[in-house]
């Protein structure tokens, strides 16, 4: 086993990662930006390592300074996180070249998962489903409206090289086409430097269901159940949950398999995420997979009680997985909330600033996997997520009442979060019901934003001009200077 890890990532993660590191008797190493000199990662690492500069591409992503550190430090293996360089297979590769073990899949795994084109066709060839699409190098504008127009309107256009929702159009009809064909392949060229993109169906009511799986190095590939993704902005996720309140458990086991199939087809190992859409007949197709731990991993912990980074390091180590398929057990419901520093009521812009104040919530089945503190501040140069809150409990109604008690715990001033966003989401009656796919917050934005205390300012307002109106007038009741227990003490003296 390891005996130094660095951590090639700030925030949350980085914390994360070190707590089960320190459980494991593995020493823990920082690196840190100019800005996050006085961060949490920092304080919590057994050492730490400048990387300076201030923005994300001075620090956390120059491949360089990181190794520079893990030789300095004398690290044996460098766990990335997500985001920066978790799936960057240069990245992998330079630390294989310098002896240092790269916590993740092999590089190949990641070059191949990385393209989505590539990665539908090597699904496709294993025999995963995949949404009906059409894919090839320099896809042209004609060929792709001749496709759309063969499968029917809507259809999403994608970048090839792309994630997160960047170069993503939905085009609901021909007159549409044109425009946000170009569209999607210019900001696929300003976000990835590569401008492919290919077409899909879109399907009805769909729902973003993904299978946890966790392989190890000797051929080995399990399934974690599911977590449920579908309530999202932007695309981007805002709420997870696990178990799905959509599948039942025949699904769950052929979701669970194909996921297993796409991952050995790729000799894929460590903890990786098979995506899915699912339409409303209950028909799930491949979406892409990602090659690192998810930012959403604890609802699995939860409801699987496996810690995934502990076994990302054995598999990293060498170590055969010892638990099998049929060990796996789901139990009880989990749910996550992301908590950003935001404003919703202004197009959840980023909400940067000090945090005057901060009291996190905890008691039975709550746990924050946080980066900052009292005092912290929140800058514009990073991913302004303060934490991720995730609850436990027997059942899906105890496990949304349990959140919604400890986000009502949950204290932050000094800046804007989501956290009475949230407050409406999990409120929802449809939500409740479970019956919502990714069109659940724009389809009810209205509503979601709607503030209660929207007459709290005139009423504040009204209070005031009540208090300062008596304030001047002469009181027509006496003034009592004394009281029962002024009375008392002089009672007491005289005798």
């Amino acid at each position: 086993m390891f005996k130094k890890v660095l951590i090639a990532n700030r925030g949350e993660i980085a914390v994360r990662v070190m707590r089960t590191l320190k459980e494991m008797g593995i020493k823990s190493v920082a690196v840190y930006s100019d800005i996050d000199r006085k961060s949490l990662h920092v304080n919590v690492a057994d050492e730490a390592y400048p990387l300076g500069g201030k923005t994300s591409a001075e620090s956390y992503l120059v491949m360089e300074k990181i190794i520079e550190a893990a030789k300095k430090s004398g690290a044996e293996a460098i766990h990335p996180g997500y985001g920066f360089l978790s799936e960057n297979e240069k990245f992998a590769k330079m630390c294989e070249e310098n002896n240092i073990v790269f916590i993740g899949p092999p590089p190949k795994a990641i070059v191949s998962m990385g393209d989505k084109v590539t990665a539908r066709r090597i699904m496709q060839e294993a025999g995963v489903p995949i949404i009906p699409g059409l894919e090839k190098d320099g896809l042209s504008e004609d060929e792709a409206f001749e496709f759309a127009k063969k499968v029917g309107f809507p259809v999403m256009i994608k970048a090839s090289a792309g994630g997160g929702g960047k170069g993503m159009r939905k085009v609901e009809n021909e007159s549409d086409f044109s425009k946000f064909f170009r569209q999607a392949k210019s900001e696929a060229l300003s976000s990835f430097g590569d401008d492919r993109v290919y077409i899909e169906k879109f399907l009805e009511e769909p729902r973003h269901i993904e299978i946890q799986i966790l392989g190890d190095k000797h051929g080995n590939v399990i399934y974690l159940g599911e977590r449920e993704c579908s309530v999202q902005r932007r695309h981007q996720k805002v709420i997870e949950e696990s178990p799905s309140p959509f599948i039942d458990e025949e699904m769950r086991r052929k979701m669970g398999e194909t996921a297993v199939k796409a991952a050995k087809a790729v000799g894929y190992y460590n903890a990786g995420t098979v995506e899915f859409l699912v339409d409303k007949y209950k028909n799930f197709y491949f979406l892409e997979m990602n090659t690192r731990l998810q930012v959403e991993h604890p609802v699995t912990e939860w409801v699987t009680g496996i810690d995934l980074v502990e076994y990302q390091i054995r598999v990293a180590a060498g170590e055969r997985l010892d638990i099998k398929q049929e060990d796996v057990k789901l139990k009880g419901h989990a749910i996550e909330c992301r908590i950003y520093a935001e404003d919703p009521e202004k197009n959840f812009m980023p909400s940067p600033g000090k945090i005057e104040r901060l009291l996190t919530p905890s008691g039975p089945g709550v746990r924050d996997d946080s980066g900052v503190f009292e005092g912290a501040e929140v800058s514009l140069y990073y991913d302004p997520m303060i934490s991720k809150l995730t609850v436990f409990h027997r059942n899906r109604d105890m496990a949304i009442k349990r959140m919604l008690r400890a986000l009502d715990e949950y204290v932050v001033a000094g800046i804007k979060t989501n956290i009475d966003f949230h407050k409406k989401v999990l409120t929802h009656p449809d939500f409740v019901k479970g019956k919502y796919d990714t069109t659940f917050i724009d389809n009810n934005i209205d509503s979601l934003l709607e503030r209660d205390d929207k007459d709290r300012d005139v009423a504040i307002i009204a209070a005031l001009i009540e208090y300062y109106s008596k304030e001047d007038k002469p009181s027509k009741k006496p003034v009592n200077k004394s009281s029962r227990w002024k009375d008392y003490a002089k009672n007491c003296w005289t005798i």
